[in-house]
């Protein structure tokens, strides 16, 4: 026999131990559909979130940057290689003119 649900001190849901998950997936994936992400523990400490496909989509999306914001952002996100150049040749001012 479980206990009462724990439930996450920050946002006030239901904390389901990763067994009482497996047996009642059903309801944990209609609690997840109705009332919100649901949270997952394994031995005590939070470990997952259940939450809707869309709510999934949305925050993938969010994370993913524009190719604008990675043009404009601080630090690079990748180590591109830049060719070293040769060195670098001047034009006598006689040679342009002539």
């Amino acid at each position: 026999m479980t206990s009462a649900p724990r439930r996450a001190p920050e946002t006030g849901r239901r904390v389901w131990p990763v067994q009482d998950a497996k047996a009642r997936f059903s309801e944990l994936l209609a609690a997840s559909l109705e009332q919100g992400p649901q949270i997952l523990s394994k031995r005590g400490v939070e470990a997952a979130v259940l939450v809707r496909i869309e709510e999934w989509r949305r925050l993938c999306a969010a994370a993913r940057p524009s190719f604008k914001e990675l043009l404009q952002a601080d630090e690079p996100r990748a180590e591109i290689p830049v060719p070293r150049r040769g060195a670098r040749r001047r034009r006598s001012p006689a040679a342009l003119a002539g």
